[in-house]
């Protein structure tokens, strides 16, 4: 994969100010108004976990689950990193929300024309040089915006010098991320998935794999069957064996019905 970028979130310098959700929503254009869940309208939340904050958002794995099960490529990994959302393609199909390992994806439920919303890590402005609009409005230096392998080494460095779980969320986790975490507290204890170490688009390969077989062997047996059906009753016709209604004549001078077919009888 070419080099991408990455964000580094670090628990222990989250002070709670929620100044990322409140950039996030400028740029988006979305209410003010905070939020404690992520939302169609909330693409980056801190949530509270005892005494710490913790921000959840779209983690922008290196092989994503989503845009593996989107059937019209309505997402997809980008070059520079972020997976984006095409909502000109979208079919409204849900899959994404289904197969995220992290339960991002949100559904605009309440709209009549709805669209799935998740945070694009400002993939615009990343194009033209600038940071995610979230990193750039944290006071702290919690988040912090770069090049994946030298976010990485960030990550590490900051771990080795003590006071840290050993482990940076997000190296592993469904096959690894481009947003990492690091914390003083284990992560199953701020409400952080367990996904597997694996890729999700490869363990659910096979199963996928098998669905055109299993369309093309079930529309095959279907269309057998319709032809079996139409070609007995064919046959049956041909032999006399169907009983056809009988004709119901009415006489043409009085319009009577007689329950016959005198007209036929007259020369």
């Amino acid at each position: 994969m070419e080099r991408t970028r990455a964000i580094l979130v670090d628990i222990t310098k989250c002070v709670g100010c929620r100044s990322c959700e409140q950039a996030c929503k400028q740029v988006h254009g979305f209410p003010a108004e905070s939020e404690p869940k992520l939302s169609p309208t909330n693409l980056t939340v801190i949530e509270e976990h005892g005494e710490k904050f913790v921000r959840k958002m779209c983690n922008h794995c290196q092989e994503p689950a989503c845009a593996s099960a989107c059937l019209v490529g309505a997402l997809k990994k980008t070059s520079l990193g972020p997976v984006t959302y095409d909502a000109a393609k979208c079919i409204g199909c849900r899959y994404c929300l289904v197969a995220c390992p992290f339960s991002v994806p949100r559904y605009e439920w309440t709209k009549l024309m709805p669209f799935v919303k998740k945070c694009d890590m400002c993939s615009a402005r990343q194009v033209k040089g600038q940071p995610p609009a979230c990193v750039e409005a944290c006071p702290t230096g919690a988040s912090t915006v770069g090049w994946r392998d030298e976010i990485l080494e960030e990550a590490e460095r900051r771990i080795l010098g003590g006071g840290y779980v050993k482990h940076i969320y997000g190296s592993e986790e469904a096959g690894g991320t481009s947003v990492f975490f690091i914390s003083d507290v284990p992560f199953e204890k701020l409400g952080f998935a367990a996904p597997s170490k694996q890729p999700m688009p490869m363990l659910t390969a096979n199963a996928l794999g098998d669905v055109p077989t299993v369309v093309l062997v079930g529309g095959s047996l279907l269309s057998g069957l319709y032809w079996i059906t139409q070609r007995r009753e064919a046959v049956a016709r041909a032999e006399g064996t169907i009983a056809f209604p009988k004709a119901h004549v009415t006489n043409r001078g009085t319009g009577h019905d007689n329950g016959n077919n005198n007209d036929t009888e007259r020369s």
